[in-house]
């Protein structure tokens, strides 16, 4: 058990039979009247962000999340295969788990496996990958002062904007929270 009062984020309540991360929350004492907690919750099943006040002697359940260290396989049809290392169990997960979380993710890579009490709800990829550029536009010469980049398609067949420089066969390293080029390899 929590009290709202010990509410830190990151923290992750069960609260009216769904399971809510803390991402933010502040302790509000206002001049007049009793004190408050006031926070912004993550449905970590659906997505959905919420923002609650509760009084701070309120108690919550704290839920247990298991992440599981595990390999992705393949891609079959709307399934996606997964491997977990130490006992060579497999699961497929169908694209609702999945979302844009494989979206950087080649074949034979570690990726973590989120569940809550058996149920797979979300897939986190590596931070940092790094991918082959398989297509781009050559970047001309000369047109480097404003900062300007191309788009290039990676790999797994992501999109990723590139300085002019990058050329088709580069070797990237790719931020997968933000999609976003961090340089070349």
């Amino acid at each position: 058990m929590i009290l709202a009062g010990d509410f830190r984020n990151g923290v992750t309540i069960e609260m009216d039979g769904n399971i809510f991360q803390i991402i933010e929350f502040q302790h509000v004492k206002p001049g007049k009247g009793a004190a408050f907690v006031r926070t912004k919750l993550k449905n970590i099943i659906n997505g959905g962000v919420v923002e609650k006040s509760f009084r701070p002697t309120e108690k919550f359940t704290l839920a247990r999340i298991d992440r599981v260290e595990m390999q992705y396989l393949y891609s079959d049809g709307d399934l996606y295969y997964f491997m977990n290392t130490e006992t060579y169990d497999q699961i497929g997960l169908n694209q609702e788990a999945i979302g844009d979380a494989l979206k950087f993710v080649k074949e034979n890579e570690m990726v973590k496996v989120c569940s809550h009490n058996g149920n797979v709800f979300a897939v986190e990829p590596p931070l940092f990958v790094e991918l082959e550029v398989t297509e781009t536009e050559p970047g001309l010469k000369g047109d480097t002062a404003t900062g300007a980049s191309k788009p290039a398609t990676v790999e797994t067949g992501a999109l990723v904007y590139v300085p002019l420089f990058v050329n088709t066969g580069d070797k990237l390293k790719i931020d997968t929270r933000t999609g976003e080029y961090l340089s070349r390899v």
